[in-house]
């Protein structure tokens, strides 16, 4: 009983300020003639009620798809149209064809943000809580109950899902993939990562770290044995999943093809959410990311001297080669503690160095990061205290300010009395022990090497704050309209840049790897 009454108070405060974010502003709103993402949600639940399968991706007199066009997987557009079904159920205005465009009330906004609380509340906080209770460092009902409410209370996604306005259920099925996958539970696990697939594309960004963690596990077991029965059922298991997500469109190719326009729209170049390419400097685009291509532009102007095609290209190949070492360690060696630390490095890869990135990505490397705050207490609260700040941009133009300033805090707060971060700071509490022995002459430096990393920390708060109220408060100089903006992209890629290398030295110097594959094969 205790362990469920520690839980369900971490639950209900978790639901608690949900709830109290949702009930401000949120993206767009009262902002024609596109508003934002929460029109964008409303708009799909709108085309999928109103209009037959067929029609829901092609661009038509009553699907404009420079409207908000709908431009995830089928699964996103089966739970809009499930919602907008409910929806017509209370207010048939609320999705009427046409004329419910913009449409903003009380009530349809209650009705919304609900549709988000139920999400979370069903799929992305049941995974967590299960999560926390399979680890074997949070063996006792408080540490499960501890490590839960650090990773419920993570400002980015609570901000986002229900602030901005986005649904959890990617994130949720990825992490109840994780989760099935800990209790050696291969397929369920393929079928959580197929339906986090066929939500929303960009889980592909955790795509490898699965792909390589059961190959590995097959050739474990031998492929002429064991192995290879794994990797049938496996397959097998991932076919059948997709041939479900996508059977209502498999009635012709060029209903598949255009599906998959919409969701990789490569036409549009590198920079589609980044305009920090185009003059000046300080461009005046809403989308700030804090990833290497955008923050190149403010002084490389890439879209001007690299072409779209060769931009796809280099893109690729920065990105595959930075994966590259992480992939072949979890193939080589699998194990579910490698798999977690590859899920943060591949996923932090793509985000600086792919294709159409969006500030909103970087929630697809703070959960995996989450999911390993009780192995780096000190750097995971750290990265995922820049992670929100790297959003910044996009929730004061959400008029998410105060809610940003509150749950940073209050997160912070949490990771500080539940985890004694400042006391985690050597280079073994860090899993840089092996890293260390390997360096020549590392005895003396390192010595101070946990005063350095308190500073350092220290340090990128102080900034982060200063940062935040003056992108509140100082208006910046004319010349320079997004001066702030573009300093916090910046100053959040340079800290992303310094995690990838701090992960990757994790992963690729780790020994505890080399021991768990024994358990495995």
């Amino acid at each position: 009983m205790e362990k469920w009454s520690l839980m369900t108070i971490t639950v209900l405060l978790a639901l608690t300020v949900r709830w109290t974010v949702s009930l401000g502003s949120y993206s767009g709103a009262g902002k024609p003639p596109m508003y934002g993402d929460y029109e964008a949600q409303r708009h799909w639940q709108e085309i999928t009620y109103n209009l037959p399968i067929r029609q829901w991706y092609f661009n038509t007199s009553d699907n404009n798809l420079l409207y908000w066009g709908l431009d995830y997987p089928p699964l996103t557009a089966y739970h809009s149209f499930l919602c907008a079904y409910i929806a017509k159920l209370i207010n048939p205005d609320w999705i009427a064809l046409h004329t419910s465009r913009g449409y903003e009330s009380q009530p349809h906004k209650l009705f919304m943000r609900t549709t988000v609380f139920v999400a979370d509340f069903l799929v992305y906080i049941p995974a967590v809580i299960l999560y926390c209770f399979s680890l074997k460092e949070t063996s006792t009902k408080k540490k499960a109950s501890i490590c839960a409410l650090c990773i419920l209370l993570y400002p980015g996604l609570i901000l986002i899902d229900h602030g901005h306005f986005q649904y959890p259920l990617s994130l949720g099925f990825a992490l109840w993939g994780v989760l099935f996958l800990s209790y050696d539970w291969d397929l369920l696990g393929s079928v959580a990562f197929c339906l986090a697939l066929n939500y929303k594309q960009m889980e592909l960004y955790h795509s490898l770290p699965f792909f390589c963690y059961l190959l590995g596990k097959c050739f474990k077991k031998g492929l002429k044995g064991k192995g290879l029965v794994l990797l049938t059922k496996i397959a097998g298991t991932v076919v059948a999943s997709f041939a479900v997500c996508w059977l209502p469109f498999c009635t012709d190719m060029e209903q598949i093809m255009q599906v998959l326009r919409r969701l990789f729209p490569i036409d549009r170049g590198l920079f589609e959410a980044c305009m920090f390419s185009s003059p000046p400097p300080c461009c005046t685009c809403s989308d700030k990311v804090a990833n290497i291509w955008c923050s190149l532009s403010v002084l490389i102007k890439i879209k001007n001297i690299v072409s779209p095609q060769t931009q796809l290209k280099l893109s690729f190949a920065v990105t595959f080669l930075s994966l590259l070492p992480t992939c072949i360690k979890l193939t080589i060696q699998p194990s579910l503690r490698g798999f977690k630390f590859a899920l943060v490095s591949c996923a932090l890869s793509f985000f600086l160095f792919s294709f159409q990135v969006h500030e909103k990505s970087i929630l697809l490397v703070s959960v995996p990061v989450s999911l390993i705050i009780n192995e780096i207490p000190f750097m995971a609260t750290w990265f995922l205290l820049v992670s929100t700040f790297s959003m910044l941009p996009l929730l004061l133009k959400d008029g998410l300010l105060l809610p940003y300033a509150v749950t940073m805090l209050a997160f912070l707060s949490a990771c500080l009395a539940s985890f004694s971060i400042f006391e985690k700071t050597s280079a073994e509490d860090l899993q840089l022990k092996p890293f260390t022995l390997s360096l020549k002459g590392y005895v003396s430096w390192f010595k101070s090497f946990p005063k350095i990393v308190r500073s350092l920390f220290l340090l990128s708060i102080t900034l982060m704050a200063t940062l935040s109220l003056m992108s509140a408060a100082v208006h910046p100089p004319q010349r320079f309209p997004d001066l702030f903006p573009v300093s916090v992209s910046i100053l959040s890629c340079l800290h992303f840049l310094l995690f990838l290398v701090y992960f990757n030295v994790v992963i690729l110097w780790d020994s505890k790897n080399s021991r768990s594959q024994k358990k495995i094969s």
